[in-house]
């Protein structure tokens, strides 16, 4: 099995492009398989190099270090896994398929629970595995039921009990999404489009999504909210190289033009600190690091 998967791992593969910091080095192996055989293979694969699988989705959430990465990244961006069909008000959806495009193209059809997500960037594979949301809901609230997929090939269907959504976390148990049924409501067309389009303005509003960056760094400490403590802690603006906080939002880190990875984990690290000393509050990081 794994000498069939050999042609399909690359190897070095850049992996800066592929992430919304733009930042990182490359994968020692890389593989983005055009089905779940090839998929199965590349695990298998894995499994026989004994490695670590990472999964690679809209590189939204991510922030990938300096140098080469050991182990196999799989990217499920082909075709097979970026499937969408509509039954009613129930959307199953691919693994792949862009987040902010089906939360778009869901509440322009009338087609409601979606549009919490609006500006959200993503895979929907990723957003589930990290039930990522906001203010105004999480995508955890939309899902009937997932497909999996665990490291040895064996594929597994979980309903929405079973997959245990909380505050950015899932019950993925080291498996990986291969596809979701969303239940939606039909709403009034306008009704869903305004409140979409009301979602948009304010995170575009209140967030820097022009600049390069991996959204929220920090998860929300119960009781509070991760952006106010570090504004109160002085940080707005802090930089280090060419990383900084950002002066709209103070829970996002922005790459400007020539920054490192190793420039947004010296701001993270002394964002973290600082609010400790200052607060007491030790903040946990929302985003991946790799």
């Amino acid at each position: 099995m794994s000498i069939a998967c050999e042609p399909l791992i690359q190897s070095d593969v850049a992996l800066a492009g592929r992430t919304w910091f733009r930042l990182g080095g490359s994968a020692q192996n890389f593989c983005a398989p055009n089905d779940v055989a090839e998929l199965r293979n590349a695990l298998h694969w894995a499994r026989s190099k004994n490695v670590p699988v990472r999964v690679l989705g809209g590189g939204a959430n991510l922030l990938v270090r300096d140098g080469s990465l050991g182990g196999l990244v799989i990217s499920l961006s082909q075709p097979a896994f970026c499937g969408v069909s509509f039954d009613g008000d129930r959307v199953k959806v691919g693994a792949g398929v862009d987040l902010m495009h089906l939360s778009r193209d869901c509440s322009y059809d009338g087609l409601a629970g979606l549009e919490c997500l609006a500006g959200i960037p993503g895979t929907v594979g990723g957003a589930i595995a990290m039930n990522a949301g906001g203010r105004f809901g999480s995508i955890g609230d939309s899902v009937e039921r997932v497909r999996l997929i665990d490291r040895a090939g064996v594929i597994v269907d979980r309903d929405v009990s079973q997959m245990c959504f909380a505050y950015r976390q899932s019950a993925l148990e080291d498996r990986i999404v291969l596809e979701a049924v969303l239940k939606l409501r039909q709403e009034p067309v306008d009704e869903v489009k305004r409140r979409y389009q009301d979602n948009w303005r304010f995170k575009k509003d209140s967030q820097p999504l022009a600049a390069h960056s991996a959204g929220c760094i920090f998860k929300n400490p119960e009781g509070d909210v991760a952006g106010r403590l570090i504004d109160r802690a002085g940080l707005k603006g802090f930089s280090r190289g060419r990383a900084r906080v950002s002066e709209i939002h103070g829970n996002f880190i922005v790459a400007d033009e020539g920054a490192t990875a190793s420039d947004v984990l010296e701001v993270l690290e002394y964002v973290r600190e600082t609010v400790l000393k200052k607060t007491g509050v030790r903040l946990e990081t929302e985003i991946d690091v790799w």
